[in-house]
């Protein structure tokens, strides 16, 4: 458990809290009524057992949801994927609950629901449902199947469907890449970058991988490189580009690199699509750098580079029921087979004799440690519930 060490303000009443007859039965999520710093607006809130699904939804039981810094973003009002609000029993105003990713067990199953069973894991497929909640009920639709198998982990599980779900589509959709193959990406020590680096060696392909330089820059390449990263480089040893060119020659042995993964922008990236050959694509899934990205008219007129955008959340609205059991079992597979290992990760459990008030202030102090820049792991939520 992540102990808070960050002094905070007390949460200010978001609302009339729920009075149960034992607070301890109650369950407990984590909700917003308007958008703002989520060290600010986000409170705990508990609320009564879940009565029996009506037809066509689920009760379900999360076990871990992931914070990511996209759900900050949403809290905040700046994602342009929105949530729903949400009503509970004898609250007056409805609210959002916060998260989009995260790994449930069906508790309760209601009438005309087909292939789904108490005790399955599953994960949502619609966005912005609010998972960081003890327990919710949702239409079967908005769910797939996670199957239970040998050496799936609930963190993997957890964080299927963001980050090794964008790295995987990546990887397939925009170039017909075969073993042997070149990948080029900056951001490479990202969550999205360490699962394109295990799924690139589970597929036979090369990459070569661009970050940050620091001061224990050796040990991250050697950790990239045990991931099975085929070259590390930092953005700094981009600037050479006589020995550069020279170098990536002597790597691909003449074969030229037709897929950049790009999260960063800025000079950076402009140089790394510089290294890309005929035919090339470039995808950006992400604007660390917070600059423009910009790329000479030349490899666009005499290299026919071709520049996309990747969303993972559009990817799912465009895609139906198939396509993403097919891509969650592909994914499945790699994790249970060792080849996707878990994300660096630390996990915050809310106790259930804690207070609303303890719980408020436990999540504030790690949000605040994320908008600082201070945690460089995965932060997981598990919200006990009652008796459990």
């Amino acid at each position: 458990m992540i102990v808070p060490t960050t002094s905070i303000r007390p949460a200010r009443p978001l609302l009339r809290l729920f009075s149960t007859t034992n607070r301890l039965q109650a369950n407990r999520a984590f909700v917003y009524s308007q958008n703002g710093s989520p060290k600010e607006v986000l409170t705990a809130l508990t609320y009564p057992s879940l009565s029996p699904p009506p037809p066509g939804t689920l009760n379900l039981r999360y076990l871990l949801s992931p914070i990511n810094p996209a759900d900050l973003n949403v809290i905040e009002g700046v994602y342009p994927s929105k949530p729903s609000p949400s009503s509970f029993p004898n609250l007056s105003s409805q609210v959002f609950v916060a998260g989009n990713e995260g790994l449930a067990e069906i508790k309760d199953v209601g009438s005309g629901v087909d292939g789904l069973q108490v005790g399955d894991w599953v994960v949502a497929t619609k966005q912005q449902v609010g998972t960081w909640a003890s327990a919710r009920n949702v239409q079967a639709s908005e769910v797939l199947k996670i199957p239970r198998t040998d050496g799936l982990s609930e963190v993997n599980a957890a964080t299927i469907t963001v980050n090794p779900a964008t790295a995987y589509n990546m990887l397939t959709d925009f170039v017909d890449l075969q073993p042997g193959s070149w990948v080029i990406q900056n951001g490479a020590n990202s969550a999205v970058g360490q699962a394109v680096i295990h799924i690139a060696k589970a597929r036979g392909l090369k990459t070569i991988n661009l970050v940050r330089d620091r001061p224990d820059i050796d040990v991250l390449k050697q950790e990239l490189q045990s991931m099975g990263a085929t070259h590390v480089l930092t953005y700094e040893e981009l600037e050479d580009k006589k020995s550069l060119k020279a170098k990536i020659q002597a790597w691909t042995g003449g074969d030229e690199i037709r897929l950049a993964l790009n999260c960063v922008g800025g000079n950076s990236t402009t140089r790394m699509a510089g290294l890309l050959g005929q035919d090339a694509h470039i995808v950006t899934y992400g604007a660390m750098a917070r600059a423009p990205l910009s790329l000479g008219a030349s490899l666009f007129i005499f290299k026919n580079l071709t520049s996309h955008g990747f969303w993972v959340s559009r990817w799912y609205t465009q895609h139906g029921k198939e396509d993403r059991e097919r891509m969650m079992s592909e994914l499945v597979a790699l994790m249970s087979e060792g080849k996707l290992a878990e994300p660096k990760h630390e996990i915050l459990t809310i106790r259930r004799e804690q207070s609303d008030e303890e719980a408020t202030q436990a999540v504030r102090a790690v949000l605040d440690k994320m908008l600082s820049g201070q945690s460089r792991s995965k932060i997981l939520l598990r919200i006990e519930e009652p008796n459990e």
